[in-house]
């Protein structure tokens, strides 16, 4: 059985956010960079449904790793 192949935008959709490429790149830049000590899913941008559905995801070991894993590092590199 193959994995679900999820791709960015249908995260930032899950999550109730922007999923146009200008709305993603405005998200990314507005939160980055995101401190090494913060864990994705405690960073304070979230809300708590955000929040839930992240922790949730990553109890469960759900299909969206991959796409968690990108928003991550994203949010991790530093402003141009």
């Amino acid at each position: 059985m193959e994995a679900p192949n999820h791709k960015f935008s249908e995260l930032f959709k899950q999550l109730g956010l922007p999923d146009d490429p200008k709305g993603i790149d405005q998200f990314i830049t507005s939160h980055s960079p995101l401190k090494s000590d913060i864990k994705l899913v405690d960073a304070p941008f979230w809300t708590s449904s955000q929040r839930a559905f992240l922790k949730d995801s990553i109890d469960e070991d759900a299909d969206w790793a991959v796409m968690f894993d990108q928003l991550n590092e994203a949010l991790r590199r530093p402003r141009k």
